[in-house]
């Protein structure tokens, strides 16, 4: 076969790999993109685990009409401007690929507002082309709908396990947002069904309580210390309470009073 330059659709198709890899990329580059955009409420609403329909919902500030276009663009962001300001990163997001990559591989609808304009944008991509842009009333924030994620790539399709396993990655990760922001109220709907609601009221012992029961959090200890820029704060639980593997434990990162933050499970 000769050498040549891929078509800018399928190697589109192919630089989305990159970001999105399963359904549950797509939630987190969401949910990256709602907390940036200052949302304290944020919804999410899967269908076939994720595979039908990926809707997430927040209350942020939203994304002018005039920029919503240009938000699809590669490597188009509002998070950073040069070089020099990947040493102040303050966002969980800033690459400009998420929205991009993700409408590569599906159906999206965003309909967004902010609050100087009066009136909301609604725009449609399909496999990575713009098939609508209007304008529609809705409140201050953004809705995304991803629908029929790798529908034309298949290839992509067949290295999914189980609709069971892929909604569990879900949420798993939705879970640890919950617990890294327990001031952000996040909702997670499987299948039409409520799977997670965290209270978003600030209280880490309360988003512990939404995500692992009330039996979990009466047994956990609070622990908190400090040396010198270092604060340790959360829960542990105690020796009673035990798992025969490390995949539950969490720990979140803070960078001094910024939003940024990772996340890993405990082990050696």
């Amino acid at each position: 076969m000769p050498t040549r330059v891929l078509d800018p659709s399928v190697a589109a198709k192919i630089a989305a790999g990159e970001v999105v890899e399963r359904p549950v990329s797509v939630v987190k580059e969401l949910l990256d993109n709602c907390i940036d955009a200052g949302a304290d409420q944020i919804e999410i609403d899967i269908k076939g685990s994720g595979i039908q329909q990926i809707k997430v919902s927040d209350n942020g500030t939203g994304i002018s009409s005039g920029e919503v276009i240009l938000a699809f663009s590669r490597h188009a962001t509002s998070k950073i401007a040069s070089i020099d300001d990947l040493n102040e990163i303050k966002t969980l997001g800033f690459r400009g690929e998420a929205l991009p990559s993700i409408a590569a591989v599906s159906h999206v609808t965003l309909v967004t507002r902010t609050d100087n304009e009066e009136a909301g944008v609604r725009v449609d991509i399909d496999s990575g082309i713009v098939t609508d842009k209007r304008q529609q009333g809705c409140p201050r924030g953004t809705v995304v709908d991803v629908k029929d994620l790798f529908r034309k790539v298949p290839a992509r399709l067949k290295f999914l396990k189980s609709n069971q396993t892929e909604s569990g990655r879900i949420y798993n990760l939705v879970s640890q947002y919950c617990l890294a922001y327990p001031e952000i109220k996040i909702r997670l709907v499987a299948d039409g069904k409520a799977a997670l609601d965290s209270p978003g009221n600030g209280v880490l012992l309360d988003a512990i309580t939404s995500v692992y029961g009330v039996t979990v959090a009466d047994d956990m200890i609070r622990i908190a210390d400090e040396a010198g820029d270092i604060r340790i704060y959360g829960y542990v639980s105690r020796p009673s309470l035990s798992r025969s593997n490390r995949s539950q434990p969490m720990l979140v990162i803070w960078q001094s009073a910024t939003s940024t933050w990772s996340s890993c499970p405990t082990g050696p």
